[in-house]
């Protein structure tokens, strides 16, 4: 007898060890919520569907939140199978009392709830936790041998989309994931969501960066803290109305463990499904200084959680029904003041599963030989982050008040001797750079500065006519994402 089960798989891998065990007879029951699903989000046909397949002898539900979420799974079960059925619920919900835990459905309750199920056609009537032998009597009294055929109302039409349970089946790679596997360049460039409720700025940078030839498009989550439309609303429009592929950057900083799952499995059932792992600035440092930072994990516990939806599992280890398909995305600096403590963190990350790793804002090929000497040859692809700059005030802004960023001396004397000219002169050495380090990275991801798209446009346009090579097709013209 199998009970208490609150997902799916784990039932099933139960079953097949019994079968080995034992020629017994099996009683496979499950653990349905107050929607009628169990954890795992498996309708009550689904699970029956399974079970059936599996060789069980009775199919059945116990524990869970009382008899009439336990009648309604077991209606639905009946007008899946034939099989004899099973149904064991607990006596309600429990209460505290005093520090102990009391349940509060009756044995006169139970005795009607028993007599319902017979009505069903229920072969194995009983209770689970909360019940006592007051509970048992009174159903036994109320079981006794009636004429007629079981009543059951007609099943209304499923609306379910049925889960596949085959835990080798994954979604195909998003359209950014396949350009890093085909060993192609890639190019993307980053969005902060706006500040306010027009997003048609970001619209329409989007759309002038995907007709310069980029391959996806990275989105902000509230950087330095400050209150911004969400990553995961923007990226959702972007990829409807422009039919980009879309990195979002998503911090541990503002959600616990639940929220962080949570929104993770709401982001892949939208499409959305490349992930850059980030810790999150600080609160203090933005618009709410007095807001909470959460962090229940940090970037590395971020990667881990996010291949631990891959596998299939949340952090628990409940199924999610079948393996996600994330592309996990790391940050790094290579710039670091403390480069062999952040060289540590990078390789945790590449251990707890990230895919590909992003850099911060680099301008000169020293450091970035220099990161590479004391990494070695990384496993994951790297892209190399460039943020083109505008102008001397800028690159002086860049150098001493942005923390992890150096800008090189001779390139802002560059700067302040390009006078009006700080665009082009910013343009050229990003060009500079992404001609020296070609050979050494995967991808570029660019960064512009002050919402001027059209720079760096311009710079994906050259790159692009640097390569010679055509971008992949875009979600809406069948590029992998579902």
């Amino acid at each position: 007898m199998l009970e208490t089960f609150t997902n799916l798989p784990e039932l099933l891998a139960a079953v097949s060890a019994a079968k080995k065990t034992a020629d017994l007879p099996i009683v496979a029951q499950m653990t349905f919520a107050e929607d009628g699903l169990t954890l795992s989000a498996e309708e009550p046909g689904q699970v029956v569907q399974a079970l059936e397949r599996a060789g069980v002898d009775v199919i059945g539900v116990n524990c869970g939140v009382g008899p009439q979420v336990a009648l309604e799974v077991l209606e639905a079960m009946r007008h899946e199978t034939r099989l004899p059925l099973s149904g064991q619920p607990n006596a309600g919900l429990p209460a505290r009392v005093e520090g102990r835990f009391f349940y509060f459905a009756t044995p006169e309750y139970f005795a009607t709830y028993a007599r319902q199920a017979a009505d069903l056609g229920v072969a194995y009537i009983g209770g689970c936790c909360g019940t006592t032998p007051a509970h048992i009597a009174a159903m036994r009294a109320a079981l006794q041998p009636v004429a007629g055929a079981p009543r059951i109302r007609q099943a209304p039409a499923s609306t379910a989309i049925a889960i596949d349970l085959n835990p080798a089946e994954q979604l195909p790679p998003t359209p950014f994931a396949q350009r890093l596997g085909g060993g192609g360049f890639v190019v993307s460039v980053e969005i902060d969501p706006p500040r306010g409720l027009n997003p048609s700025k970001c619209i329409a940078g989007a759309q002038l960066i995907k007709d310069a030839g980029a391959d996806a498009i990275d989105i902000g989550d509230s950087p330095m803290a400050r209150v911004r439309m969400s990553a995961l609303s923007l990226a959702i429009m972007i990829r409807q109305q422009v039919g980009i592929d879309t990195l979002i950057h998503f911090t541990s900083r503002d959600k616990n463990l639940m929220a962080l799952q949570a929104e993770l499995i709401g982001a892949h059932a939208l499409g959305i499904r490349n992930i850059i792992a980030l810790t999150g600035d600080p609160p203090r440092i933005g618009d709410y200084p007095s807001a909470t930072g959460v962090w229940d994990v940090d970037s590395i516990g971020l990667i881990k959680i996010l291949k631990r939806l891959n596998e299939g599992y949340d952090w628990l280890g409940t199924s999610i029904g079948k393996p996600a398909n994330f592309t996990i995305a790391c940050a790094v600096n290579p710039s670091a003041e403390d480069l062999d403590h952040e060289i540590d963190r990078f390789r945790q990350k590449i251990e707890a599963g990230a895919d590909v790793a992003m850099s911060q804002p680099l301008y000169d090929l020293e450091t970035l030989e220099r990161f590479f000497e004391k990494t070695g040859p990384l496993p994951i692809p790297f892209l190399l982050g460039v943020l083109p700059l505008q102008s001397s005030r800028h690159a002086e802004f860049m150098h001493n008040e942005v923390p992890g960023i150096v800008v090189p001396q001779p390139l802002r004397d560059r700067m302040r001797e390009a006078g009006e000219n700080g665009i082009a002169e910013g343009l050229a050495q990003s060009r500079e750079l992404l001609s020296e380090t070609r050979q050494l990275v995967q991808g570029v991801y660019l960064m512009p500065s002050f919402g001027r798209y059209e720079v760096v446009a311009e710079l994906v346009r050259w790159l692009r006519e640097q390569q010679g090579a055509p971008t992949l097709p875009s979600p809406a013209s069948g590029g992998g994402n579902p």
